[in-house]
């Protein structure tokens, strides 16, 4: 069952704000802990894959331009046919 705080004692705010370094501490000891059990991507292995985005984003970039432009051309045919 989870414990409520109750804002009301004045000392219960002075305590949590008395522990806050301590709780500041204990997250960048964690942190730290965590970032070194972290498995890096070797040098290789970046270069591939920022590779791979650079091509994916230009290759969808090609693909909505034409997409665009399809669909361009088409409502602007629409709105000459129906304006003359």
């Amino acid at each position: 069952m989870a414990t409520q705080i109750q804002e009301t004692e004045p000392g219960n705010f002075i305590q949590r704000a008395a522990s806050w370094p301590i709780q500041v501490k204990n997250y960048f000891e964690e942190l730290q802990m965590e970032m070194r059990r972290v498995t890096w991507p070797s040098w290789k292995q970046v270069r591939a894959t920022t590779g791979v985005v650079i091509v994916a984003v230009f290759a969808f970039a090609a693909y909505f331009f034409v997409v665009d432009q399809f669909v361009s051309s088409i409502i602007n045919k629409l709105f000459n046919a129906f304006t003359r």
